[in-house]
């Protein structure tokens, strides 16, 4: 599950992180870890991948507008509808850190794609995040008018957006819409036991072991929340039915074998997952400087296409 070299431009990273002498992300105050994020957004932020046009707005929440971002492919629509949700382990993370990944997706699917700032842990834990995510959902289901939309849906995120993507698609089972056609879950929080193998062994490289914990502490108030399915869906029952997947899990990972399991179950359930494992790769690859990046969103539209018949 793990190659014997990560790849050179992920070693990069993890060896410039260890000259730092950076503490695991939990040790810092969770304010200054978002400003920071917000300076790296803004000098970082030239040179994205060009899209047709991008609007920044509000959507109806379940407690207060929900900011969004829309990108609109740069051809001509009627196109599918994606809505993303970012990672960052409930805690961090906005529609900012993620803008380049926003903009290939609207780029190698030809979908709009709305990216979701949902409500952060711990100011707002769970089930906030899920809350939002789900309204999301169903607004971008029943606007497709204001998205120039041709009636396809699908649902991806990154890390714990890869949870709540997994959520949503859950959700819409379970109450009856709105209907999904694909989801596509990137490297997901979901299944995550600290007796995990991939846990153990890759404890440090881009996230510590006690990083996976204190996200965890900041979004559950309480052990019971952690087994409910609509915040960790491998508790599920049963997850027959929900839309089909693609789930990409990278092998420096400490989520890995959580994501794994979770194809497995998907599998098992009778729902078609394409799983897409990259073995020299690291948790949150889809946002640094690496090219591999860049070759999964391309690989991950083609699966979307597949699913809902494009091209």
């Amino acid at each position: 599950m793990r190659a014997d070299e990560m790849h050179p431009q992920a070693r990069a990273i993890v060896d410039r992180q260890r000259r730092l002498g950076l503490p695991p992300i939990s040790r810092y105050d969770r304010r200054l870890i978002r400003a920071l994020e917000r300076i790296g957004t803004w000098i970082g932020g030239r040179g994205s991948p060009a899209v047709g046009a991008t609007t920044d707005g509000t959507i109806s929440g379940p407690d207060d507008d929900i900011p969004v971002r829309v990108y609109q492919p740069d051809q001509p629509g009627p196109y599918p509808t994606l809505v993303y949700f970012h990672g960052g382990g409930f805690v961090f993370g906005s529609i900012a850190t993620h803008d380049t990944v926003c903009r290939r997706l609207a780029r190698e699917t030809g979908a709009v794609v709305v990216s979701v700032a949902y409500r952060l842990a711990p100011e707002h834990p769970f089930p906030a995040a899920v809350e939002d995510a789900f309204a999301a959902t169903r607004w971008a289901a029943t606007n497709p008018d204001r998205l120039d939309s041709d009636g396809h849906l699908a649902v991806a995120g990154d890390s714990a957006g890869g949870t709540l993507a997994a959520v949503s698609a859950l959700l819409a089972r379970d109450r009856d819409g709105p209907a999904i056609d694909y989801q596509i879950l990137l490297y997901p929080g979901i299944g995550i036991r600290d007796d995990q193998h991939s846990v153990a062994q890759n404890d440090g490289i881009a996230l510590a072991a006690e990083d996976l914990e204190w996200f965890q502490e900041c979004y559950y108030e309480s052990e019971l929340d952690s087994h409910n399915p609509y915040a960790d869906p491998i508790h599920a029952r049963d997850l027959a039915g929900v839309a089909p997947a693609t789930v990409v899990t990278a092998g420096f990972d400490p989520l890995r074998d959580g994501g794994l399991a979770y194809a497995q179950r998907l599998e098992s359930d009778g729902v078609a997952v394409t799983h897409r494992h990259e073995d020299d790769m690291i948790h949150g690859f889809l946002t640094a400087d690496i090219d591999r990046a860049e070759t999964i969103v391309c690989d991950v539209a083609t699966d979307m296409h597949a699913a809902i018949g494009m091209r």
